[in-house]
């Protein structure tokens, strides 16, 4: 098995519990709203707040976050270096759907504008 498959299953098998708290971690300590990481997530899966915390509660695998999640039809749209790779080029799609997430927080911390890390025009 590769180390591009090892990185793959990983990220499949890690809870989104277990990684939530570090995105409200970034997003606040650079004066960032936990609200505005919420409607990050909803724009992204369609999960609101509530679905979100039964999700976490629940202590779902990203496998399950993602295959229930309605992704965005923009999503096409997020493009950029995340982790050292671009998340276009991803060609697991768990993993790109991951690092989606990743790079909208990303986005988010850095103090990007809301329109313009939700793809609006």
């Amino acid at each position: 098995m590769n180390k591009a498959n090892n990185q793959d299953e990983r990220i499949a098998k890690m809870t989104f519990a277990s990684v939530f708290p570090h995105y409200v971690t970034k997003v606040e300590r650079k004066g960032r709203a936990k609200g505005e990481l919420y409607e990050v997530i909803e724009w992204l899966t369609g999960y609101d707040e509530n679905k979100l915390q039964e999700l976490i509660d629940n202590k779902v695998t990203f496998e399950k976050f993602f295959q229930h999640a309605r992704l965005n039809a923009n999503t096409h749209l997020i493009t950029g270096v995340i982790c050292g790779y671009r998340v276009e080029e991803i060609e697991n799609p768990l993993t790109q759907q991951v690092r989606y997430l990743d790079k909208l927080v990303d986005e988010l911390a850095k103090g990007r504008k809301m329109e313009k890390i939700l793809r609006k025009a």
